[in-house]
């Protein structure tokens, strides 16, 4: 399978590479989303794609758009990105892009988390909370929460870390009543997209939405949703507690770069190409399992 590692767009208005995304514009209203097959971990880049990675990102995203629009308006407009560009560049955005309203972005990332992983784990082993807060004592690594819990991220700058925030200073950033819109929104598309994946074997132990405001202040859901990129994905059958389970995702990768002795900034060290195999396999099989289509080509 042909790699895109990043576009090369002549026919419209560049407007920046993303760690894995590419924007153009479209007119002054809309913004064309190629998501290639770059790969980032621990905020940096790797040098090597993930052959296909971009085109299960896109399906996936589009996949949830559709099964939560009930809930949240979002960013899609339905016009096909193979309109908005050249005829050679045609095969840069096939199965891999979409033609986007143009939001203005809540710089706020919602994280909703249902299972304690990851960073959640590290912080509660030492303060017995997740950003602030309090959780029953006693709790296994990979447990399921009593209720999801939201814990907003900062964004940040590219190359730099998102930062965890309370809600008290989310409010303070972006006001009292959008902050609790993108809580409750945030928490009812989580648990609508775990009780779907539930049904197909799948855990979803947390994600990250991330939102936008069109011209007349209402609220969208952008960019990616729900992906392996976004989420953490387990298989139910193999689940346990007290473990760090296998995921559908780049935690492979992620473990991987743990063995390295590299102090997770840039320059990013090279993966080898079973890493990059294996990591390939898991993002295919993700999309499989919750979809129960192959990923189209």
């Amino acid at each position: 399978m042909n790699s895109l590692y990043q576009t090369s767009i002549h026919s419209l208005p560049l407007l920046g590479h993303g760690k894995v995304r590419d924007n153009y514009a479209v007119g002054d209203d809309k913004i064309l989303i190629v998501t290639t097959d770059r790969l980032s971990a621990f905020d940096v880049v790797m040098n090597e794609p993930i052959p296909g990675k971009g085109k299960v990102l896109n399906q996936m995203s589009d996949f949830w758009f559709e099964k939560l629009g009930h809930i949240v308006p979002n960013h899609l407009t339905g016009v096909a990105p193979e309109s908005v560009v050249a005829p050679e560049e045609v095969e840069q955005v096939k199965g891999r892009a979409v033609v986007a309203k143009r939001l203005k972005p809540i710089m706020v990332e919602a994280v909703v988390r249902g299972y304690i992983i990851g960073s959640g784990w590290k912080d509660y082993q030492d303060t017995g909370s997740i950003c602030g807060i309090a959780l029953p004592a006693g709790l296994q690594q990979a447990e399921k929460l009593p209720q999801p819990i939201f814990t907003p991220a900062a964004k940040a700058e590219l190359g730099e870390h998102d930062e965890n925030i309370s809600f008290a200073e989310m409010e303070q950033r972006i006001g009292a009543d959008l902050a609790a819109k993108m809580r409750d929104v945030a928490i009812a598309l989580y648990k609508t997209a775990a009780e779907y994946a539930a049904t197909r074997g799948i855990i979803i132990a947390d994600t990250k939405f991330e939102f936008g405001l069109d011209d007349n202040g209402v609220m969208h859901l952008m960019d990616e949703v729900l992906t392996a990129d976004s989420s953490r994905f387990w298989p139910a059958d193999s689940y346990q507690p007290g473990i760090s389970p296998p995921s559908f995702d780049k935690q492979f990768v992620r473990d991987y770069l743990e063995t390295l002795t590299w102090g997770k900034t840039a320059p990013a060290p090279a993966l080898p190409a079973d890493v990059i195999e294996k990591t390939q396999a898991k993002y295919f099989e993700a999309i499989e399992r919750l979809t129960g289509e192959k990923l189209k080509a």
